[in-house]
């Protein structure tokens, strides 16, 4: 296993390993004395289906840092730096985790997070710094024009709670940064 930083501080690609026979394979997916930066407490799991895109989702308050890995399919994995003191404040960063590529990617608090799904069916695997709270849950809107992210989709499925997310302006003037 292998920590790879990035651009953006506190955030990190994990560059797991694989071992493989004809049987299937094992891969070391989260080990504490390799990532040792913070505590991770809650975990949970989802699937997605073809073409599906969640995000940006974050906490306002109670804030997570999460742990993404996917033990299934592929997906593009895209991030927003929400923090106010950040010199990548606005910024957006994206990579793409598969269970071929074995990466995962470390996000800190104060990120909001969005991906889409490659595979017929993707298993993503989190682990979080906090456990969630429906109540400050919110996020911005996935094809907010601030970022120019270019999705694999210009016509993804997305959640109707997704579609009503604010816009980046928005959320500056609410919030103006985690």
């Amino acid at each position: 296993m292998k920590v790879i930083d990035t651009k953006f501080k506190g955030l990190k690609i994990i560059q797991q390993i694989k071992h493989g026979d004809g049987r299937g394979n094992l891969r070391e997916t989260f080990v504490k004395k390799i990532i040792k930066w913070d505590k991770l407490i809650f975990d949970y799991a989802t699937t997605s289906k073809k073409n599906v895109l969640r995000g940006f989702h974050f906490q306002s308050k109670f804030l997570q840092a999460k742990f993404v890995s996917v033990l299934r399919g592929k997906i593009l994995d895209c991030v927003i730096d929400l923090r106010k003191k950040s010199k990548t404040f606005g910024k957006s960063f994206k990579i793409v985790l598969s269970d071929n590529n074995c990466k995962s990617l470390y996000i800190p608090e104060g990120f909001a997070h969005a991906y889409y799904s490659f595979s017929n069916l993707n298993i993503i695997y989190y682990k979080l710094s906090n456990y969630y709270h429906p109540e400050f849950e919110d996020g911005i809107l996935w094809n907010d024009n601030s970022f120019k992210i270019k999705w694999p989709n210009k016509k993804p499925l997305v959640s109707k709670k997704d579609k009503k997310l604010k816009t980046f302006l928005t959320f500056k003037k609410i919030y103006k940064g985690l």
